[in-house]
């Protein structure tokens, strides 16, 4: 655990956190540095992802009960992290993956943090809407949805930044290696389900094999 603090707050990872505030205002320049230049941190993606992770169950427990009506108890705090960790860092595999076919500059180091950064508005937005649906009342709700649909469209906004600064791509070409990064997602999660789906078959056949030539030996 002390290993984990110390590397959040080095000084390379408070830099890093720092300079998410010019990416988020300045998303051309900022992504181009963060990479090409070398101004962010690997460090800093991790505690914005960690962050963005930590966010979205406080939103799930302290959100008020007009806006999102939630049994807490029931909710799987794994479940609800693994939602969000499994598909970003499919995204980003994809999205390596594909690049690297079609000229993209960037590694997959770049790509993570880009994603990492691009996340950085998603925890102070939603955290203000934590707090306004305890104190809005339903007429006012619409501010609500209208804060939500924001910080989603922002982080969207600056994911699709981040990929065409860090691969030098034109538009076009970042929104279908995109499009393309998601339908590798797709079929990556279709492989390792049938893998885990033959593994689990093939050790159940193996644990029957087993009792039945005990069962024939005893």
């Amino acid at each position: 655990m002390m290993r984990v603090w110390r590397r959040i707050t080095n000084s390379k990872t408070l830099e890093g956190l720092s300079y998410a505030r010019y990416v988020i205002f300045h998303p051309f320049d900022g992504f181009w540095d963060l990479t090409h230049a070398d101004m962010g941190s690997l460090g800093a993606a991790n505690v914005i992802i960690l962050l963005t992770l930590a966010v979205r169950l406080i939103r799930l427990r302290f959100t008020g009960f007009m806006f999102l009506d939630i049994y807490w108890p029931e909710v799987s705090v794994w479940t609800e992290v693994l939602t969000v960790l499994v598909p970003l860092l499919l995204f980003c595999i994809s999205n390596w993956a594909i690049t690297t076919l079609f000229d993209g500059k960037g590694t997959f180091r770049h790509i993570y943090m880009g994603v990492g950064y691009s996340l950085a508005p998603y925890p102070l937005l939603q955290l203000l809407m934590v707090l306004l649906s305890n104190v809005v009342t339903d007429d006012e709700g619409v501010f609500y949805g209208v804060l939500n649909g924001v910080s989603l469209l922002w982080c969207a906004f600056l994911i699709i930044i981040a990929l065409m600064m860090i691969h030098v791509y034109t538009l076009g070409q970042t929104i279908l290696s995109t499009l393309a990064s998601i339908l590798g997602m797709i079929i990556i999660a279709l492989i390792c389900l049938g893998f885990f789906s033959m593994f689990s078959e093939a050790v159940s056949f193996f644990a029957s094999l087993i009792r039945e030539i005990e069962i024939r030996v005893y």
